[in-house]
């Protein structure tokens, strides 16, 4: 069994989901690895991790209409508003997402399906420089 990791930097432009399937495909190519799982790992509390379709944009839009629904902003919503009416809500959509994810992979390639890629969805307002950990265990 053997191992690689890879610290990749997402520039974010503020809510939104940031593909990154391609990046994430490169590093196991590169790692040599052939069969094994790779975890994927959001080093943030205001930004997560979703698998999600990549082929039709209103499905992004929809997710953050949903978000809005359930995690609203607004001053005097939430105790914790330190860094701004959007940082709770943030908290919040994280703890309802995922910041970790495990992806199996065959022959070198990530196995998933036809129209699913890998997502970073930031969500604070504000553009950030996001870390994601690829960790790759395999043959």
């Amino acid at each position: 069994m053997q191992q690689a990791q890879h610290r990749l930097t997402i520039a974010t432009r503020g809510r939104g989901l940031f593909e990154f399937t391609r990046e994430a495909r490169a590093f196991l190519r590169a790692s040599g690895l052939a069969l094994g799982q790779l975890t994927v790992f959001c080093r943030h509390t205001s930004a997560s991790l979703l698998i999600q379709e990549n082929a039709d944009p209103s499905v992004l839009d929809d997710l953050l209409a949903f978000f809005d629904r359930v995690a609203p902003e607004g001053r005097g919503l939430y105790s914790h508003e330190n860094e701004g009416p959007d940082d709770m809500p943030a908290h919040v959509r994280t703890a309802l997402t995922q910041v970790s994810l495990t992806i199996p992979f065959a022959e070198g390639d990530l196995l998933l399906g036809t129209w699913q890629g890998i997502y970073l969805f930031e969500h604070r307002h504000a553009p950030h420089r996001r870390e994601v950990i690829l960790h790759a265990v395999g043959d």
